[in-house]
C-alpha cells in the first residue's frame, strides 16, 4: 500500500483504496460521490450497521449505477485511505483499528479537532483517546495547507467554522484585527447539517419556514475558531429553511479606521490563488454576496465583506455547502494535499443555476 510519505510520487502513481466509515449519511453520501468521481482513489468499501450488504443506491439515488455494497464496519477492509463520516464521539472509540486499515486517516467528526484534553472537557464530553490529539493535523487547506502534506491522521474542520473562519482569518492576517475587538458572528445553517437521522425539530412540519435560534450562545465550533484565530468570537447559530448551506455574518469593530481598499488588500492577498475560494463583494446582479445557493454541491466558498463607517463596522459574509466545503469537500481537498495530489482533483464541478432549494 502507498504510504504518506509516498506524496510526492502519488500524482503518477495507481489509486489508492479508500473506504468511507458512516456512509449511509448525508455526509458520507457526499464522499462516496466525491470518491466514486476521483482521478486518484478507488472506492473499495462503504460501511453501514443499518444497511449492511443493500446497495449505495438504495439508500443514495445519485448512486443507483454503483455495484458496491454497504459492509458491517466491524470488518474493515485493508486501504490506503479511510475517511471516517461517523458521528462525535465513534472515531476516537475506534481510531487504532481505523489506523491498523489505513495507512491515511482522514476523519470528519470534531474527535480529533482540538489540540487538547481539556478542551474537550471544556466542549463537550471529554475525550478517550488524547494520546493523539497531538498527531492530528486541523484540515482546512486555505489556513493549514503548510501542515498537511504527510499527515496520516486528519481532522477536516466543521461546517460552521470553517465558513467562520474563511471570512474571519484575512483580517487577523492583514493585522486588521489583533484579537482584542469585538467580533459577532451569526451564521445560518441547513437541515443536512443535523444529519441524515430524524428528529422532532427536523421533521418538515417543524422545520420548513422557520429562522430558529438553536445555539444563541456555547456553540462547540467556537472552540475550533479560538484554537485557529486566537481569539473568542461571540457566535451564535439558527436553524432556517434551507437543505444545504452555512452562512456566516460576522460584525467587526476593529479599533481603528479601515478603508475599503485595506479591505480588498487584505481578501486579495488572502485568497487570490485559492481555487476554492470566491470574493463576491458588493458587485452587480442578484447576487452581490456570498450565497448559499450560489455553491451549492461545490467545495467552493464565497466571502465577501461591506464596511459601515458610521458605526466603525465591517460586515463580513461568507456562504459554503456545508456537506462540501463544510465537510465531505473539504476531507477529500484536505486527503489531495496530504498525499500530494492535485488540490483541485475531484472536485471540479463548479454547480448548477438556477437550483432550487439548496
Amino acid at each position: 500500500m502507498a504510504t504518506a510519505t509516498d506524496a510526492e510520487t502519488n500524482t503518477s502513481a495507481e489509486a489508492l483504496s479508500a473506504t468511507v466509515i458512516g456512509a449511509s449519511g448525508f455526509t458520507g453520501g457526499e464522499l462516496l460521490r466525491l470518491l466514486a468521481g476521483h482521478p486518484n482513489f478507488e472506492l473499495a468499501q462503504a460501511t453501514s450497521r443499518e444497511y449492511t450488504n443493500k446497495t449505495l443506491g438504495s439508500v443514495h439515488p445519485n448512486l443507483r449505477g454503483s455495484d458496491l455494497r454497504f459492509s458491517e464496519p466491524s470488518d474493515l477492509e485493508s486501504v490506503d485511505v479511510l475517511f471516517a463520516a461517523t458521528p462525535h464521539g465513534i472515531s476516537m472509540e475506534h481510531i487504532d483499528s481505523f489506523r491498523d486499515a489505513a495507512d491515511t486517516v482522514v476523519d470528519l467528526s470534531a474527535d480529533f479537532r482540538l489540540d487538547t484534553e481539556e478542551e474537550y472537557d471544556e466542549w463537550y464530553d471529554g475525550h478517550s483517546c488524547p494520546e493523539y490529539l497531538d498527531e492530528a493535523v486541523y484540515a482546512l487547506p486555505e489556513l493549514t495547507r503548510e501542515e498537511l502534506p504527510g499527515a496520516d491522521l486528519i481532522a477536516a474542520g466543521g461546517c460552521n467554522a470553517t465558513a467562520t473562519l474563511l471570512g474571519l482569518s484575512p483580517l487577523f492576517d492583514a493585522g486588521i484585527l489583533f484579537g482584542s475587538e469585538q467580533v459577532v458572528v451569526d451564521v445560518k445553517v441547513g437541515s443536512s447539517e443535523g444529519g441524515a437521522t430524524p428528529s422532532k425539530a427536523s421533521s418538515h412540519v417543524e422545520r420548513s419556514g422557520i429562522v430558529r435560534p438553536y445555539a444563541p450562545t456555547g456553540h462547540r465550533h467556537e472552540a475550533e475558531i479560538k484554537g485557529i484565530l486566537g481569539t473568542s468570537v461571540s457566535f451564535t447559530a439558527h436553524a432556517v429553511d434551507m437543505v444545504r448551506g452555512a452562512s456566516a455574518t460576522c460584525h467587526v469593530f476593529p479599533d481603528s479606521p479601515v478603508s475599503k481598499g485595506d479591505l480588498w488588500k487584505a481578501y486579495r492577498e488572502a485568497y487570490e490563488d485559492e481555487p476554492f475560494v470566491r470574493l463576491v463583494a458588493g458587485g452587480g446582479g442578484v447576487y452581490r454576496y456570498p450565497e448559499p445557493k450560489a455553491v451549492a454541491g461545490t467545495n467552493y466558498a464565497e466571502v465577501g465583506f461591506e464596511l459601515d463607517p458610521s458605526n466603525k463596522r465591517i460586515v463580513v459574509f461568507s456562504a459554503i455547502d456545508n456537506l462540501m466545503k463544510g465537510s465531505a469537500g473539504q476531507a477529500v481537498h484536505a486527503a489531495n494535499v496530504a498525499l500530494g495530489f492535485e488540490e483541485t482533483a475531484g472536485l471540479e464541478f463548479e454547480g448548477l443555476h438556477p437550483v432550487g432549494s439548496p
